[in-house]
């Protein structure tokens, strides 16, 4: 058993890049920071692996926007390690044996033209109304969200404060955007995009961005916000870009590593935790599952608040009205996972040269309606009859992942049921639906098949054992207005303090939510460090 320090100000459970951007924060504030990680490696759901001898790939979070840039800056990730180059072109959807659609810098205007010229003409204002919502969002991802206290003044006082500051934001938007932001929470993509466009390609192009990691269809109500969650991010300084981290989406965890390590955080990897040591109504350390007890001043959960609040918390300790509103928590992004090593670039029938078309993220979805099919399917039978599968080929612009002349391709593929229904199991029907992925491919790039030399299915039972995503929800928990800011996880506690004293949350299952961001890890440091100088 490896030895630990038995006095630590901080223990972090999980060291997923939240836990490692909290664990940064906190320590270069000065504090004594323990970092205890399940598997091998750190850097939770982004992480790069061989999945076959020779090819590696990011086997869980495959493509890098929402990185916050302060995060960046602050963790100096590049002077530790991490490139980012972004794609060529932003999306490629093809269409059938001869039509499809790439949008990008440059390309988006003339490629809708050859659908819609009115859809096309309709683009700049799209675009622009879109980025003021997507602005007064970023301007709230390193915020703490107002907290519904039950205290008296003194906890009332300073979330009022953040509420006044919050509608100062808002008063500052027009009405036609305050319309805009109104339609964008409460409406589905689907009837969003409708509003603005007449043609299938461009409508499935944006709609898809709307499903991501969710388990819905476009027309589900709510489903624009995901729309919206998607749009607002950045690669080296261009807003709603998309790229690449040159050696994996593991290159940005290892760079927080050495990040963490230069501000002296001790990390310990094979450490499973499997207990909250609570004493007189307060959080004093870990159990770990080897038995080792590890005390702290403070614990900060990076994990699930499912397995927080279900698996590692007495639930005696906390309210009765908490664990409820915590085991009735939706989760479940519809999502079934693929690494693929290939002898050669697919070639698809629509554009068969080599270019930058891939380069992109390749939808394979040509319309709302095909998406909603594949819902609809995936609820009845367990799985889509024509699933949506987005493709990218990483080695494209990363020639690090694969022999010289072979290329690794990462499939994002939906709708599959988080359970199967009838006590089915994933472990029974994964090669199955893998088998169904690949043959989708296949379809409009033919040979893909016969390229494959091997793969890693991931299913969302995998997606929930090997890296703790409740029901294989990438977001750990679905991005929906009552699971949102001041309600992320539940209503009370979005300011990253459990109801238990001494017990904090800085994982995705807090605002902002998902995505490889680092912001709840950077929002629940400051919280931490708030609490920690006010009781100095």
């Amino acid at each position: 058993m490896t030895s630990h320090n038995p006095q630590t100000d901080i223990v972090i459970i999980g060291g997923g890049h939240n836990g490692l951007v909290c664990a940064f924060y906190l320590a270069t504030a000065g504090l004594k920071v323990t970092v205890l990680e399940r598997r091998a490696v750190v850097g939770g759901a982004a992480v790069t692996e061989e999945f076959y001898p020779g090819f590696r790939n990011s086997v869980a979070a495959y493509t890098v926007s929402l990185l916050n840039p302060k995060i960046i800056a602050d963790m100096a990730l590049a002077a530790h390690g991490l490139t980012v180059v972004e794609r060529k072109v932003a999306n490629f959807l093809p269409i059938d044996d001869r039509q499809y659609l790439l949008t990008g810098e440059g390309r988006t205007h003339a490629e809708v033209a050859k659908f819609s010229v009115r859809d096309a003409e309709r683009l700049d204002v799209y675009g622009e109304r879109l980025d003021v919502i997507a602005d007064v969002l970023r301007g709230l991802v390193l915020k703490t969200p107002p907290n519904v206290t039950a205290g008296g003044w003194s906890a009332a006082l300073p979330e009022l404060f953040k509420s006044l500051g919050l509608s100062q934001r808002l008063v500052r938007l027009d009405m036609a955007s305050r319309r805009d932001l109104l339609a964008l929470f409460a409406q589905s993509a689907g009837d969003y995009l409708d509003g603005w466009f007449e043609s299938d390609p461009i409508k499935a192009v944006f709609g898809f961005d709307g499903i991501v990691g969710n388990f819905a269809s476009p027309y589900t109500p709510g489903s624009a916000y995901v729309l919206l969650h998607h749009v607002f991010g950045e690669v080296n300084g261009k807003k709603g870009a998309w790229g690449h981290a040159v050696g994996g989406m593991g290159a940005i965890t290892q760079a927080m590593l050495k990040a963490c390590e230069a501000a002296g955080v001790e990390v310990h990897t094979q450490t499973a935790v499997r207990e909250v040591i609570v004493e007189k109504g307060r959080a004093v350390g870990v159990v770990t599952a080897d038995g080792a007890a590890i005390r702290a001043a403070r614990v900060v959960s990076n994990i699930h608040p499912k397995l927080l609040f279900q698996n590692l918390v007495d639930p005696a300790l906390a309210p009765a009205d908490f664990n409820e509103r915590i085991a009735r928590h939706r989760n479940g992004s519809g999502t079934f996972r693929m690494n693929v090593a290939l002898a050669e670039l697919p070639r698809f029938t629509c554009l068969p040269d080599d270019g930058d078309h891939m380069t992109a993220g390749i939808i394979m979805a040509p319309s709302l309606g095909y998406m909603e099919r594949a819902y609809t399917d995936a609820r009845a039978d367990g799985w889509s009859k024509a699933p949506i599968v987005e493709m990218l080929v990483p080695s494209t612009l990363d020639d690090s992942l694969a022999p010289a002349g072979r290329h690794v391709a990462s499939l994002f593929c939906q709708h599959v049921a988080p359970t199967l229904s009838d006590g089915r199991s994933w472990d029974d029907h994964r090669e199955t639906v893998a088998d169904l992925m690949i043959e989708t491919v296949d379809r409009h790039a033919p040979g893909f098949k016969a390229s494959v030399l091997g793969r890693m299915a991931l299913s969302p039972l995998d997606l929930e054992r090997t890296f703790g995503l409740v029901g294989g929800d990438i977001f750990h928990g679905k991005l929906e207005l009552d699971q949102l800011f001041s309600a992320r996880p539940v209503l009370g506690h979005g300011d990253h303090r459990a109801p238990i004293a001494g017990l904090y949350m800085c994982g995705a299952g807090t605002h902002p939510g998902g995505g490889v961001t680092g912001a709840p890890g950077h929002n629940a440091a400051r919280e931490i460090l708030k609490d920690v100088r006010r009781r100095r």
